[in-house]
């Protein structure tokens, strides 16, 4: 699917422009200024804007704004967001990123959300030399060395697939991809799993578009106790739901952390693994979440690991600032592969790994009430 670029720049935060100082995080090398320079720089947020998945791409937006604001006013930066509509769509996102890195100005991006846009985009932000964060892109091979500029504040497909196929093993169950590569990633990751424990699996396979499943939802047999959803569209797993429910079928539902979409996907008894934390149980997080309910609405973990991303980006900026430089593309890039931030809004360090991944990441489990209430299972 296809639809209309957005790129809008929003200036945010503190309108004076002040000398930079940073309060902790990334550190870039070289000489201090004997006289204050204004610290200016434009950073892009790609997100699924608009389309199917909207609801969370405006959360990571949210979230973005949210961050550049209590940065620029905490570092007296002034950092501004060119925003990018995906569409959650690869070729979207292609058409986003390159109207992004012919931008001069902008020296780094938080985003874009899925697995399949890093891989199309990751050639042309490495061309650009352009440092790029993503907060829920979790595919395990986007760090193998393909995109060197590529960074992500959540864990990996590797640590999820293991991790929920051990929690939901059963005598036979069904697993459905949706054949985008976020998806079959997982459904590799947790095969062997799966077969390791003598498990007798029915994998099947569905377009991302399909929003039907009269023709599945019948073979899932009595004896199946567990649905796999490895999906990215929440409202497709409210249907087959809905659907599994009219044709009497007594199968749990268990999702990956692109059904974490509270409103959306609210089927009674299902389970959600995702990338980030219930932010709203972390005490040291209570003042953002207030603010962000209070000026968004209520949000789930989509927009807190990208207010993540971002913060190391506006972190980077100030370093350099700081350190008597001009941002760029390549001095914020180097600030950024030292951050090392001892806490931050997701309750864990921040620490890059050389290939871009955040060093013990972690994945968190949901299990949905009759009320539609996302509770945290203790791991």
């Amino acid at each position: 699917m296809k639809g209309t670029v957005v790129i809008a720049a929003t200036a945010l935060g503190a309108l004076a422009l002040a000398a930079c100082g940073s309060s902790g995080g990334s550190s870039a090398s070289g000489g201090s200024s004997s006289a204050p320079k204004a610290c200016v720089a434009s950073i892009g947020m790609e997100g699924p804007l608009t389309g199917p998945v909207a609801n969370l791409g405006q959360e990571q937006l949210h979230f973005a704004q949210l961050a550049v604001s209590q940065d620029n006013a905490a570092n007296k930066t002034k950092i501004s967001i060119v925003q990018g509509d995906t569409q959650l769509q690869p070729a979207q996102a292609t058409t986003v990123t390159q109207q992004l890195t012919s931008n001069s100005k902008i020296v780094a991006v938080a985003g874009p959300a899925g697995s399949q846009e890093v891989q199309a985009v990751g050639p042309l932000m490495a061309r650009a030399g352009l440092a790029f964060i993503t907060g829920s892109a979790t595919a395990a091979d986007l760090t193998t060395g393909k995109y060197p500029t590529f960074f992500r504040v959540v864990s990996k497909d590797s640590v999820q697939g293991p991790q929920d196929a051990n929690y939901i093993i059963n005598k036979s169950l069904m697993i459905i991809d949706d054949q985008e590569s976020y998806s079959t990633g997982l459904v590799a990751a947790m095969t062997p799993v799966f077969k390791a424990a003598g498990i007798k699996v029915d994998h099947e396979s569905v377009p991302q578009k399909q929003t039907q499943f009269g023709s599945l939802v019948p073979k899932v047999t009595s004896a199946m106790s567990v649905v796999v959803l490895p999906w990215q569209v929440a409202a497709n797993a409210q249907e087959f739901g809905r659907e599994l429910a009219q044709q009497h079928k007594k199968a749990v539902i268990f999702g990956t952390d692109g059904l974490f979409s509270p409103g959306t996907f609210t089927i009674n008894g299902s389970y959600v693994s995702s990338f980030g934390p219930d932010i709203t149980g972390i005490p040291a997080d209570a003042a953002v979440a207030a603010q962000a309910k209070s000026k968004y609405g209520a949000f789930g973990t989509f927009g807190p690991p990208v207010f993540a991303a971002t913060h190391v980006i506006d972190e980077a900026i100030a370093s350099v600032c700081k350190a008597g430089q001009t941002p760029s593309r390549s001095n914020v890039l180097a600030a950024i592969k030292k951050t090392d931030e001892p806490t931050s809004i997701l309750g864990q360090p921040i620490k890059f790994d050389s290939s871009g991944d955040l060093v013990n990441g972690k994945f968190f489990l949901f299990k949905i009430d009759k009320s539609g209430k996302y509770n945290l299972i203790p791991g």
